[in-house]
């Protein structure tokens, strides 16, 4: 779910009233996001408003589910964006198993010992991905599961050639580390599903890392990063 609006504070007005419960709240928004997931409803403390986090997205709305309010609740005191940082908490809490994965369906490579996962939505056209390839180079120690995720235009032909190479690791990190183009090959892929299986989990941008903890870090980051993660997710 996306609101696409201009205005930095929207109101919007709903049907429909009920008791102020959390529970009657989540059957009444139900109705209006059909299909969507409401993942929570917890009252906050302020302006007798409830929290309402639905596909990742957060707003808010009255004790009767009349109406939503879309914007930043700010302290005037600190300057502070309580939206943002509710945000903040909501994506660290964040949480895919990495085994409920389609990892068969990855490139697979294994570095030294290879006990330590990780798994990464990856897009063969995206810049931040070829920055990450660089720095997963200097990684050991780790299995990396690269779920193909053609997202951006023209993408889905160069994901088909490189998984119908017939070496699909030795392809990819040609494209990726060494900008050597894959044969323009045709066959079978995973590729609909994949992208299938990314929407499931809310990934909306690559690269998008998933831990062997579940812990989730959207965008490029750097090697040293990867091994804390790894190592933190280790030990849980």
């Amino acid at each position: 779910m996306r609101f696409n609006f201009v205005f930095p504070f929207l109101l919007l007005c709903f049907a429909g009233v009920v008791s102020a419960n959390e529970a009657s709240l989540k059957k009444a928004l139900m109705i209006n996001f059909a299909g969507e997931k409401i993942e929570s409803v917890k009252k906050t403390p302020y302006l007798g408003l409830y929290e309402v986090v639905v596909g990742g997205e957060l707003f808010y709305t009255d004790e009767k589910a009349t109406y939503l309010f879309l914007g930043h609740v700010v302290d005037p005191q600190t300057k502070r964006s309580l939206t943002s940082d509710r945000l903040q908490e909501i994506k660290d809490a964040r949480r895919i198993s990495i085994d409920s994965l389609p990892l068969e369906l990855a490139i697979k490579a294994v570095k030294g010992n290879g006990k330590r996962r990780l798994a990464v939505f990856s897009d063969p056209n995206c810049r931040y991905c070829k920055r990450l390839e660089k720095e997963l180079a200097k990684v050991t120690d780790v299995t990396i599961y690269t779920l193909l995720y053609p997202v951006l235009n023209g993408s889905v032909d160069t994901a088909t050639a490189i998984w119908c190479s017939a070496d699909r690791l030795k392809a990819w990190n040609d494209f990726m580390l060494r900008d050597v183009a894959p044969a323009g090959k045709s066959c079978e892929t995973p590729i609909e599903t994949l992208l299938q299986t990314g929407q499931k989990h809310g990934v909306n941008g690559t690269p998008t890392l998933i831990f062997a903890d579940g812990s989730i870090v959207p965008g490029m980051i750097t090697a040293d990063i990867v091994e804390k993660k790894l190592g933190a997710a280790a030990i849980k």
